[in-house]
């Protein structure tokens, strides 16, 4: 690899000194590397990095910060077809590759090509309003979830796969999650960790007010929908739901829409550095 981008959390490396240690040893070693402007595009969600913003040949995209900033870079990306590499500068990451405390090991371990790919399956999302309106579409690596804002009351929606109803939940809300969200927001829902690179959707009720309503597990070629019923105690002009892409974009969900999720066609890469088993890694993250 000669060609890399890095894209920084800058609430976690304020002063940029690890991105620019990053930028000077690589250039030393004779590589490029471009580093995310500050002024890129800046939304509600937080810092966007368009495709355009990239050099026209990258590599490799070295994310500095933890698996959020690396799940917002592999959705404003997943067109590219480019692999990331994470490097924590947070607590805790199952995505990330190392820290800061063995960048330039990381470093030369990639220049010496001592690494390989993992393709991370994706699911895409649209969340169309009562009258049929697409409100939003997006990717996501980890999971699209669906809570209530207000109140913390349960309420209605219904689940669909295939077309076909399957279920009435009662619940404070849903996750719908590929394998890779599986040690995320649904772990701590109770719901089933998978090896992250299987191909297939979670579907994980959020404290759900019935004794029988556990984790489904459904087929990557399934269509999964759901359609958002509210609650009798919803006030009228207000947006009581919404629904969330891996946690960071947020799309407001008035009662009586339907969000549609189907396998998306694009794969984040991930570019891992240890033949470490994820069972081995689970065990170190979580003891």
């Amino acid at each position: 690899m000669n060609h890399f981008y890095v894209i920084t959390n800058k609430q976690k490396d304020e002063n940029l000194a690890t991105t620019e240690m990053i930028r000077n040893y690589l250039m030393k070693r004779g590589k490029s590397c471009f580093v995310q402007e500050a002024d890129h595009e800046i939304t509600a969600n937080g810092v966007r990095t368009p495709d355009s913003a990239l050099p026209t040949h990258v590599d490799c995209v070295i994310v500095l910060g933890g698996d959020g900033t690396l799940l917002r870079a592999a959705r404003n990306l997943v067109d590219l077809n480019v692999p990331f590499l994470g490097i924590n500068l947070g607590t805790l990451g199952y995505l990330t590759e190392g820290d800061k405390n063995n960048i330039t090991d990381i470093l030369e371990r990639i220049i010496a090509g001592e690494f390989f790919i993992e393709e991370r399956m994706m699911l895409r999302g649209r969340v169309l309003s009562p009258t049929g309106e697409v409100l939003e579409e997006d990717v996501a690596l980890n999971d699209l979830t669906v809570n209530r804002i207000r109140a913390l009351r349960i309420f209605k929606f219904k689940l669909y796969v295939n077309g076909s109803f399957l279920y009435l939940y009662n619940a404070d809300g849903i996750i719908v999650s590929t394998p890779t969200g599986s040690t995320a927001y649904n772990l701590s829902c109770g719901g089933p960790i998978v090896e992250p690179t299987a191909k297939l959707f979670l579907v994980t009720p959020i404290a759900p007010h019935s004794l029988n309503n556990r984790s489904l597990i459904l087929s990557s070629t399934d269509k999964v929908e759901l359609e958002i019923l509210g609650s009798e105690k919803d006030i009228t002009g207000q947006t009581e739901y919404v629904a969330y892409f891996d946690g960071d974009k947020a799309v407001e969900v008035p009662p009586g829409s339907r969000i549609e999720l189907v396998r998306a066609q694009q794969v984040t890469k991930i570019l891992k550095l240890s033949s470490q088993s994820f069972l081995e890694t689970l065990r170190i993250k979580m003891s």
